[in-house]
């Protein structure tokens, strides 16, 4: 029979353990072994953040440079902050610079980006143009530290005014002459030539059901599943599904790697929409779903009261 050879660090362990035994120490022996591992995994709440347009609204009354949002966001003890890129003043590396230090030192994450681009064009400089926008954003996301940038399918064009495409649900006629086949085949060829820029700045895409080819979470799953690619997610935003509201949220939820939270107070600027936060929160958390919650206040109440009522309502739905 072979000797087995132990440490005395393990002698001295197993000594110590049956003594403990001997003198009545069988407990403490016991509270000395590993726990039993637990199949239930804890899980995070979302964090709730709001976007600089929850502030501006693209209304004249209310044009609030980035940085002022971000300030009043700590003041309502949101967790971070989204950037609508198009309210950008100052892309210069000390602006960028400004803001990150500027949420750092209120004790918020800049915890997205959203951007606007269209690749359904079947002009291939338009197109190209939108790349390099969609790069260029990719990098003052970078700058900035920001995880996460929402970008948009694009749409046909053919209803110029953005009124009256809300009026009509968001839906609009084909390019005469081309198909929808088509604009799709443009939509994955363009986030493809983004990817590579998207993976070095370590900046996920989230594609936004946004009008157009992914006014549907069909149009949206159709472009993710084509490219298959880690680095193009979802945005799910609640206020852009005006049929199949819950069923299309569902449908997204997998997918999501950021949440935009629409709350109309006083009325929409567009339309109001009915959202059942906690029926939202329920199909998230059945999906694991634990990034952010970003607040798009789309309403006419004023913002220093809306907002705040919002958060509160996020909060209690997401608790």
């Amino acid at each position: 029979m072979l000797e087995q050879k132990i440490s005395r660090r393990d002698w001295l362990t197993q000594a110590a353990l049956l003594g403990m035994v001997g003198t009545g120490g069988l407990a403490l022996a016991q509270d000395l072994q590993p726990a039993e591992s637990t199949t239930e995994k804890a899980k995070r709440k979302p964090r709730i953040a709001t976007s600089t347009y929850s502030y501006w609204r693209y209304r004249k009354d209310s044009k609030l440079s980035i940085v002022n949002c971000i300030d009043l966001a700590a003041e309502a003890s949101f967790d971070g902050v989204e950037v609508l890129h198009v309210q950008m003043q100052d892309e210069s590396n000390a602006a960028l610079q400004k803001i990150k230090q500027r949420a750092f030192s209120n004790g918020l994450d800049l915890c997205g980006i959203s951007t606007h681009q269209s690749f359904v064009s079947p002009d291939a400089e338009v197109r190209q143009k939108n790349i390099e926008h969609t790069i260029h954003c990719i990098e003052l996301a970078y700058a900035m530290g920001i995880p996460t940038m929402r970008v948009n399918t694009g749409r046909w064009g053919t209803i110029k005014s953005f009124d009256e495409l809300m009026a009509n649900k968001g839906i609009e006629p084909i390019l005469p002459g081309h198909t929808e086949d088509e604009g799709f085949k443009w939509v994955i060829d363009s986030l493809e030539k983004c990817l590579p820029k998207a993976e070095e700045c370590g900046v996920v895409l989230g594609l936004e059901n946004h009008w157009g080819l992914g006014r549907t979470a069909e149009g949206v799953i159709r472009v993710i599943d084509a490219i298959d690619s880690p680095w193009l997610r979802a945005t799910l935003d609640t206020g852009n599904f005006l049929e199949r509201q819950y069923e299309q949220y569902e449908q997204l939820a997998p997918y999501a790697a950021f949440v935009q939270a629409k709350t109309y107070i006083g009325g929409g600027t567009w339309y109001t929409l009915d959202v059942d936060y906690e029926r939202v929160a329920k199909l998230l958390n059945d999906v694991d779903y634990s990034g952010y919650i970003s607040l798009e206040f789309e309403g006419q109440a004023k913002h220093e009261t809306a907002i705040p009522q919002s958060l509160r309502m996020l909060r209690k739905a997401f608790s």
